[in-house]
Order: structure tokens, then sequence, then C-alpha cells
């Protein structure tokens, strides 16, 4: 069996902080003592973890990091970015997910109150921001990564999603399209009408307008998309083009399109958001805009290192840009 701290504090007759005081060198134990620890040690042969070598100095090198589950399509590039960061610089990934709601939360708060991390990464759960702010007003250091735009109390990091909208719109207009259709999110995320306010900005800058009709709230999935064109096809006004506010909802498109019989591009073009892996395979391959999920995984990373390293904390979230990803589903041949 693997000896632990507590079988090395007994043997020694001392604590376990004074066993973790040794094995960071703390001048404040005497030498009888720090000699009978380390004389313990090298008899049981133990190892001791980062955790116990941490203890003393009030620190675990580990950063936490709370998800709403590990299906988002994007959340392996955002979990890929903040590993090749944390671990480059030393610390540990102690990664937890919210998929059982209540009952997870509460999981994790008594990993907070053991102090199991030093700072916090956190990927936005429903409902944890009033949670989130109060362990970060008592001393938490914690950054969120794509925040909704709900715009928390703590430093956070997201991208451009009102300039992708506008970035969408302006490569669909200059394909010539001019009856332009969209298939949104969740109306309660603030990335959705930042998606659709950008959008907005380049149809009045090119002199046109919305049709109200050509806007249909989905859920970011296949079907919401698929269901959204076929109920434009059936009773909505004509359309050229459709901006779908995630991949997931473009494929749902393009299926609908295909079941009416329309091509794309050449009867509709399609653009969607994201740019996860499927965006490149789907029949044609999408046009979309590129949301730098590993990027925002990095920067969200390295502004908590820094804040454990006593940096102040920004007073503007951080951006990172989108961009724009142009295949066959809005040019044919990628003209």
């Amino acid at each position: 069996m693997r000896v632990t701290i507590a079988e090395v504090a007994r043997r020694a007759r001392v604590s376990k902080t004074t066993v973790s005081r040794v094995l960071n060198n703390k001048a404040d134990v005497d030498a009888a003592t720090a000699i009978r620890v380390r004389e313990v040690i090298a008899a049981t042969g133990y190892i001791p973890s980062a955790g116990a070598v941490g203890l003393a100095r009030g620190v675990t090198r580990t950063v936490g990091m709370l998800v709403p589950g590990l299906t988002w399509p994007w959340m392996g590039e955002v979990l890929q970015g903040v590993a090749d960061v944390v671990e480059s610089k030393g610390y540990g990934l102690l990664l937890s997910t919210a998929n059982r709601g209540a009952d997870s939360l509460e999981e994790f708060s008594r990993q907070v109150s053991a102090k199991a991390f030093d700072g916090l990464l956190l990927v936005e759960p429903p409902d944890a921001v009033r949670h989130l702010r109060v362990l970060h007003d008592s001393g938490l250091p914690v950054v969120v990564i794509d925040d909704r735009g709900r715009r928390p109390a703590f430093p956070s990091v997201g991208t451009s999603n009102r300039q992708g909208g506008a970035a969408a719109a302006r490569h669909l207009l200059a394909t010539g399209r001019t009856r332009l259709a969209t298939v949104t999110g969740p109306r309660n995320f603030g990335c959705t009408s930042d998606r659709l306010n950008g959008f907005h900005d380049a149809v009045r800058e090119a002199g046109l307008t919305l049709d109200p009709r050509l806007i249909i709230e989905g859920d970011f999935t296949g079907e919401s998309g698929e269901a959204a064109i076929l109920q434009l096809l059936e009773s909505g006004p004509e359309f050229d083009a459709v901006f779908a506010h995630n991949d997931f909802t473009a494929a749902g498109v393009l299926a609908g399109l295909r079941k009416a019989g329309r091509a794309v591009p050449e009867d509709v073009a399609v653009v969607g958001f994201d740019d996860i892996p499927l965006a490149a395979h789907t029949q044609p391959p999408l046009t979309t805009i590129r949301q730098p999920s590993r990027e925002m995984g990095e920067t969200a990373a390295r502004q908590l290192l820094a804040q454990l390293g006593g940096a102040p904390q920004p007073d503007e979230p951080l951006i990172v840009p989108t961009s724009l990803v142009i295949r066959e589903s809005t040019q044919t041949g990628r003209e």
C-alpha cells in the first residue's frame, strides 16, 4: 500500500502540517523534529503528493475547472488550450462537470471548501454565476470562459460574437444574396443577441433590412435547424441565404434544404458559427465563423495564472476574435 502523509506523521509523532512544513523546508520546525521526519520518510519510501508539498505554503499548484459537460462540440478544444498552458507552468488540472445540476455544484463547493485548487476556470453552467461571485468575493481567483454575454463581476474571456455575426452578413451580401434568413440560438443567451445584432448591423450598413418573418429561434441543435427551414419553406417569404447561429444548426439547415430539393449554394447559401470539425464534412462543406475555442482556453488559463502570481485582474473581458472560414456552402468552387 502507498504510504500516506498521515502515516509519516504518526510514525514521527508529529502533525501532518509539520510533515508538510519539513517537505517545504520551513525554518519554523526545530532541527531534531525535522531530522526525525526525514528519517521516517526515508525509511517508509514516502513520496509526497503535490497537495502535501503545497499544504504548508497554502497553495496546491492545481487549477480547478468547472464545465457544464464534456459533450459540447467545442469543449475539447477549450480543455486542450487550458491544459497546454497550465501543464507548461507546472500546475495540475482538476476538472469538474455540472452534469448532475445542484448535486454537482454541491460536490464542487466541497472541493472549494477543502481548498483543493488555487484558482478556478469556469465555462458557465446555468445558474452558477451568483454562486461563483460569492466565491470570487471571498478571495478565490476566477476566470470565466464564454460568459454568454452576461459580463460577470469577475474576469472573463470571450469571443467577438457581434463582429462574427456582421462578418457572416457581409460575406452573404458580397455573394449577391439579399433575402437573408437567420436561425438563432436560444434568445436568453447573450451570444445569440450579439450574433443577431451584428448581423443586423451589417445588413443596415448595406442599406437593407431584415424581414422579421425570416428570423426563427432555434436551440443550437440540428433538429431545430431542419425544422426552422422546413417551416420557412412552407409558410415564410422567399430567402436566398441562411445564417445559423452554430454549426449543428447549420447542418440541420442543409438537411432541410436537401429534403426540399433546394441546391446549396445555387439556390440558398448557408453560413454557420463555431467551425467545429463537422463543418468541413457537411454536404457541401460549410462556410462558418470560426470561434477560437483553443485560444480562449489558453487566454483564460494565462489570465488565471497571472492573477495567482499577483497580477491585477483586467477591468474588461478579454476578447479573442472570430474569423470567417469560406467553404462550398456559400461559393461554388470557393471563388
